[in-house]
């Protein structure tokens, strides 16, 4: 079996990319491109079994790696297949030492569960899978905007809300799937189509159509049904959403360039991030968010706007497969 490479995205909510390098049952993953995070499981435990996506062997952390400290391995637990795990665990650490400069990886999580609107359209993407067997037929058929963003978004296109202006768009968005809302399994093609799949709801009798390239909204939700003021305060979103948007790969140019420029008022997540972005179009923009951030580094921490990790929250809230079962 060959050493594989590739990225999948981190959603409902949509967090950005998560980078993997994967040999058999070992596997290093990254959020920000530095900091990387080793596993091997021990898959002979499936032998003879009938897995599914249901059956799940726990992780062992091999170690974490970057390339400022160097490895810390993690605690050992001698088994029979100690030895195998090992040398699995040794194989892609000496991957990654070869191909951590180029990050980022392809994305290949093909497979997208979409939340569909009134009239069975791509709404929200709420999930996504590299192998069509995990597709889950059991997911929460609701989007979020998230934790963080119930914090940290603010947009003054609806004042007067009286509740966090992301649970308003959360609310907004769902209200908009109906009483009894559908999801569907898509598989998405190189031509940027869909082809539907199995779904959830009222969506089993769409499987097999043909969606356009145009049916699937660019940056993961659908504003075109929103009136002015609606359409705004999802536009708010997209710009507060800029640092981990740029991490998609299907992108316009033009579209990129925008959300550079809304990025370049998050420096720290910029900064975090930016070795993930498959393109950049605006340099300025980007390069003058990374020396702010630099410069805020240095600032007393008092002068700090206590800027929290990116991610801890919304991990927890809802965690990817590769956090499940660890």
């Amino acid at each position: 079996m060959a050493v594989e490479c590739y990225a999948q995205r981190l959603l409902n909510p949509y967090r950005g990319t998560m980078h993997v390098i994967k040999y058999e049952a070992a596997e290093a993953v990254t959020l920000d491109g530095v900091h990387w995070d080793i596993y091997v499981a021990n898959d002979a435990l499936l032998q003879g079994l009938q897995a599914n996506r249901w059956t799940q062997i726990t992780d062992i952390r091999f170690g974490a790696w970057s390339a400022k400290d160097g490895l810390k391995r993690g605690p050992i637990y001698p088994s029979d297949d100690f030895l195998r795990m090992e040398e699995m665990g040794a194989i892609v650490f000496e991957y990654l030492t070869q191909v951590h400069r180029k990050v980022p990886f392809p994305l290949r999580d093909r497979y997208e569960l979409w939340l569909l609107d009134l009239h069975g359209q791509p709404l929200a993407l709420l999930s996504s899978v590299v192998d069509e067997k995990d597709m889950d037929m059991e997911a929460a058929v609701e989007w979020r905007a998230g934790y963080v963003a119930r914090d940290h978004f603010a947009s003054e296109a609806l004042p007067g809300l009286g509740m966090p202006a992301a649970d308003y768009l959360s609310g907004h968005v769902n209200a908009r799937a109906g009483a009894c809302p559908a999801a569907q399994w898509i598989r998405h093609e190189g031509d940027g189509s869909g082809a539907g799949l199995q779904g959830i709801g009222s969506a089993e009798e769409l499987v097999g159509r043909r969606l356009p390239a145009t049916a699937f909204p660019p940056l993961l939700l659908a504003t075109d049904w929103m009136d002015a003021g609606h359409r705004r305060l999802a536009s708010d979103f997209h710009a507060w959403q800029a640092p981990w948007l740029l991490a998609l790969s299907e992108i316009a140019p033009a579209l990129r360039a925008e959300l550079e420029r809304h990025a370049r008022g998050q420096a720290a997540l910029v900064e975090r991030l930016h070795r993930l972005y498959p393109a950049i179009v605006d340099e300025t923009a980007i390069k003058a968010a990374l020396v702010e951030a630099v410069m805020c580094r240095t600032q007393p921490a008092a002068q700090q706007d206590g800027a929290m990790s990116p991610f801890y929250i919304e991990l927890k809230q809802n965690p990817p497969d590769w956090e499940r079962g660890r």
